[in-house]
């Protein structure tokens, strides 16, 4: 099991920037690839960015490339989203997920999901 607790979402103006992590407990943390997903009122979760276990690799969603930065601290359990450039469109919940043996951009390949955090963007 591993537990994930997300943290830093508020409120913005558009073009402004901000910063969420999601910290682990439980199994092994840097052996799960991490992800992060959102979910605007009215839409489906959306993949946004993910980072493979050692941070070797990362991969983005088109409407965030160029203007969110996946990245994580093993020694420190912890995974973030640095998001800049924010518009009014990248409202929305924003979930951390874990899996261990699959990675990809389908909440379905994750196993974990934190219980999120809100990100408003005003215009």
């Amino acid at each position: 099991q591993v537990q994930l607790v997300e943290s830093g979402g508020g409120l913005v103006q558009a073009g402004g920037s901000l910063s969420i992590s999601c910290t682990a407990s439980g199994r092994t943390f840097m052996s799960n690839n991490m992800a992060w997903f959102r979910q605007a009122p009215g839409k489906e979760r959306e993949f946004v960015a993910a980072i493979t276990w050692s941070g070797g690799a990362t991969y983005y969603a088109d409407s965030v490339k160029g203007r969110f930065t996946i990245s994580r601290d093993n020694t420190k359990e912890k995974v973030s989203l640095q998001m800049n450039s924010l518009a009014p469109e990248d409202t929305a919940v924003y979930y951390c997920a874990a899996d261990a043996r699959r990675f990809g951009r389908r909440d379905t390949d994750y196993a974990y999901w934190g219980q999120g955090t809100q990100v408003t963007v005003s215009s």
